[in-house]
């Protein structure tokens, strides 16, 4: 394995919840074409359906989705192999997303079901210790069979600061929290936006000018929001349906480096939807066939998008036109079993 090689983790469902997956699998990436070839399963770990990385150190997390969640550490070698270095009880049920906090001090996981977000202090190796703090949510939402509670969904870290935005699809809040960096606590502030009802708030992202983007998985919708000069407070500024295609729903959303687009992956249409994105809002340019069913994650690397088709069992590669924006199908699929997500890593050991 040269120092250059690039890999791409990539999370599952496992048969511990009715997947085919059977660990985080690992795939090569060429970085000149963009092609992926599927290594193996580098981690048997049941259902890693999230995966993160330390900002620094050779160290990948995957929550384990389970009703009795879990958070799992492995150290990554120079041919991104997995050394497992610790599993940690998340306190709530069905953890589907985690990030590491600014500082890279804590770690923290969105459990799903039970709506919590748990805190794990990380020692200098980047192992998580023993939980320091589970926030509960409240709130419910006007979905009676998937509002009728607060769900977790995204935890998404101020990168400069103690701030946390945790987005929670049965409230319709994306909730501000501040992570105390001494005791690992996370003091719940109070919401920082307010979605119309029904949208269900799935995964937050950072325009390249500052607006904060969010999916409705509900409502199917993407909705942008700016502080509010008088308080601060984040204000639905405008929104637009990702897709023609009903019934839809949207799962996780990207850009490239320069900011100019944004894409939206739709469970049900089995599309990738293009926006532009320009200080007055997203535009959509089009909808791209994912080659696949029920896109559960995207990731943007270079000039290639990749796709995780959770129900066809497969990880589509597209091309991305620098001046249009616009994904190209490229090659065949790669076949993985029911993909959740992806996480690019590399082979000089820091995560970037």
């Amino acid at each position: 394995m040269g120092a250059n090689d690039e890999y791409v983790f990539v999370g599952c469902y496992t048969g511990e919840s009715d997947g085919e997956g059977e660990g985080v699998a690992v795939l090569r990436r060429d970085p000149a074409t963009g092609d992926l070839t599927r290594l193996g399963v580098a981690a048997r770990t049941p259902s890693p359906s999230f995966l993160a990385q330390h900002p620094s150190l050779p160290v990948l997390y995957a929550v384990n989705e389970l009703d009795a969640g879990t958070v799992s550490a492995f150290a990554v070698g120079t041919d991104a192999s997995l050394t497992p270095l610790a599993v940690r009880s998340t306190g709530g049920a069905a953890p589907c997303h985690l990030a590491v906090a600014a500082g890279a001090g804590h770690l923290l996981v969105a459990n799903y079901s039970s709506g919590s977000v748990a805190v794990f202090p990380l020692d200098a190796d980047g192992v998580p210790g023993e939980r320091s703090d589970l926030l509960q949510l409240q709130g419910q939402g006007p979905v009676a069979d998937r509002q009728e509670g607060p769900h977790a969904h995204m935890v998404f870290p101020d990168p400069n600061g103690p701030d946390v935005l945790i987005s929670d699809l049965g409230s319709d809040r994306i909730w501000r929290a501040r992570l105390d960096a001494v005791s690992g606590r996370l003091i719940l502030a109070g919401p920082a936006a307010v979605a119309e009802p029904g949208t269900g708030p799935r995964h937050l992202l950072r325009s390249i000018d500052g607006a904060l983007l969010a999916v409705g998985e509900l409502s199917g919708t993407l909705t942008w929001f700016r502080p509010d000069p008088a308080d601060g407070h984040l204000r639905p500024v405008g929104g637009e349906p990702t897709s023609a295609t009903k019934p839809n729903q949207p799962s996780e959303l990207t850009t490239g480096r320069d900011g100019r687009f944004v894409y939206v992956a739709n469970r049900g249409p089995d599309t990738v939807s293009v926006f532009s994105w320009e200080p007055e809002g997203a535009s959509l340019l089009t909808e791209v066939a994912t080659g696949g069913v029920w896109p559960r994650h995207l990731t943007l690397l270079g000039d290639h998008l990749y796709v995780a088709n959770e129900r066809s069992q497969s990880v589509t590669v597209f091309r991305i036109d620098p001046d249009t924006g616009i994904p190209s199908s490229q090659g065949e699929p790669v076949s993985e079993g029911t993909p959740t997500c992806l996480l690019r890593w590399n082979g000089r050991q820091d995560g970037s």
